[in-house]
């Protein structure tokens, strides 16, 4: 979208994103080659690294690599920022974005247009070489695989801005304005104008992209790096029912994670990955970080680093492991020993530093390097946003119990019985707060039901009717894209 991302021709676009094939060297960015446009689809192999250069765009550290979980995070009330840094989220942190935000609301942005417009390209090119490609040995299975990792992850993108620069789905049942829907390939200068999509329009197309992966990718792949860190059959499944539990279509949140989620305990998945909670929630985040709980992550090895100030543990780790730009709040979610009893074993990543007698959150400890892998999609969100549909269509007794399959997974004590439906619902709601912390929920959470954004320190509280509530467009690309209006109040 932006004119800084805008791509001259095929074959700048093809050296841009043609990437190192080798899946198990966890999708390392470091080119091997590059390809004329004219032969970049020869080979089933030079395809593989075209999509590997995908993922390589969408994990890109100013994106899905670190810092959009951080900004959604560090939105809400249990983080504390300590350093005042404005390129490590100070404005995010106090709400005070503005259009001309170059480290978060621009940069943001422009690497999720050109994550967006790399699969475009991609998509395109498979159309533009399906002769060529057949021919090379691969089927129609084989090119529709390409196809959903691409869609899969051009979906996982564009639900991603929708989180922080538009307005929730249930304000105006989606008719508020959305993003820039691109869905063709931008390989020239010239036109820049499209106005954006309605909220609804994108989260069609999302699930559309989603529906598409998930019929056309393989419901498991030869290893457990490959099978959580590219695409899969379930993976497209557990984004949907995010998507869904966003529009509020809890029967439909219902219907896609019972695909995922057994009847009964102990909850695991009947077909492809046998995706289940881990025996504690420590080994979710340990080396090496492939657990079945982990549905999709986005892998990090020393030689393909998110970034020094994108990382996730350089955000929440005290020095020497981390910059530690965000403590932990004193009255956030670690005060409410109600809910979070003190020998829950999530409480194990609070981590007390002595040099000045803060908490800080150690649940991403692969300091100073920073190489855990991010988690985009694990088993314990499936799990809650079934509890939660479960419980706003009347089935509470599916709700609780998978509700405290969670919960006592890490020692927390079961539940009974809710005297009513919106005390379970509450009850999940708070348990999302806990079991998340640092994976960037909250913001979205509280946000999704029209929940002010809540105050802390000497920040105020932000109600949804607030031009803070969400992102501003950036300067940038307002200026190059004349049919793009920006949000109430910047």
């Amino acid at each position: 979208m932006n004119y800084k991302y805008k791509i001259s021709s095929l074959l700048l676009v093809a050296a841009l994103f043609v990437q190192s094939c080798d899946i198990e060297d966890r999708l390392n960015t470091a080119p091997l080659t590059s390809f004329s446009d004219l032969t970049v689809f020869d080979t089933p192999a030079r395809v593989q690294q075209q999509v590997n250069g995908l993922y390589a765009s969408v994990k890109n550290g100013n994106l899905l690599g670190g810092r959009f979980f951080v900004y959604n995070d560090v939105r809400a009330e249990n983080f504390f920022n300590e350093t005042n840094n404005n390129v490590t989220g100070l404005s995010v942190w106090n709400h005070s974005t503005q259009p001309s935000n170059v480290n978060d609301v621009t940069n943001l942005w422009n690497t999720a247009y050109l994550a967006i417009n790399r699969a475009n390209v991609f998509l395109a090119g498979i159309d533009a070489n399906l002769q060529k490609l057949k021919d090379s040995g691969l089927t129609d299975a084989q090119l529709n695989e390409f196809r959903g990792e691409a869609r899969f992850l051009r979906a996982l993108v564009y639900n991603s801005l929708l989180t922080l620069y538009a307005s929730p789905f249930a304000d105006g049942a989606g008719a508020k304005p959305g993003v820039p829907l691109q869905l063709s390939a931008n390989v020239a200068s010239g036109e820049n104008s499209l106005a954006r999509s309605t909220v609804a329009q994108v989260y069609a197309q999302i699930l559309e992209d989603l529906n598409f992966a998930e019929a056309n990718l393989p419901a498991s792949r030869t290893t457990a790096l490959t099978s959580s860190t590219r695409a899969i059959k379930s993976a497209s499944i557990a984004l949907k029912t995010r998507v869904l539990l966003h529009m509020q279509r809890y029967a439909d949140v219902v219907t896609e994670a019972n695909k995922l989620v057994s009847a009964n305990a102990p909850f695991v998945a009947a077909s492809g990955v046998a995706h289940t909670l881990a025996p504690t929630v420590g080994e979710v985040f340990r080396s090496p970080w492939t657990h079945v709980e982990r549905i999709f992550s986005f892998p990090f090895t020393e030689n393909d680093l998110p970034g020094g100030q994108n990382g996730l543990g350089s955000y929440y780790n005290p020095g020497p492991r981390g910059i530690g730009d965000f403590s932990l709040m004193n009255t956030g979610i670690i005060s409410d020993t109600t809910n979070w009893k003190s020998t829950d074993d999530r409480r194990a990543f609070i981590f007390r530093n002595t040099a000045n007698n803060k908490n800080y959150w150690n649940k991403f400890a692969s300091g100073p390097q920073h190489l855990d892998y991010v988690p985009v999609l694990r088993y314990a969100e499936v799990l809650l946003n079934l509890a939660e549909a479960s419980a706003r269509t009347g089935n509470t007794a599916r709700g609780l119990a998978i509700l405290n399959a969670v919960r006592v997974r890490s020692k927390g004590p079961a539940y009974p019985a809710f005297g009513t439906q919106n005390e379970l619902v509450e009850a999940i709601l708070k348990e999302r707060e806990i079991e998340f912390l640092g994976e960037g929920f909250r913001a979205p959470d509280l946000m999704r039901l029209l929940r002010p954004l809540p105050g802390k320190s000497n920040v105020g509280a932000v109600p949804s009717n607030s031009s803070g509530y969400i992102w501003p467009i950036p300067a940038g690309e307002l200026i190059v894209n004349k049919a793009c209006v920006q949000n109430p109040g910047y």
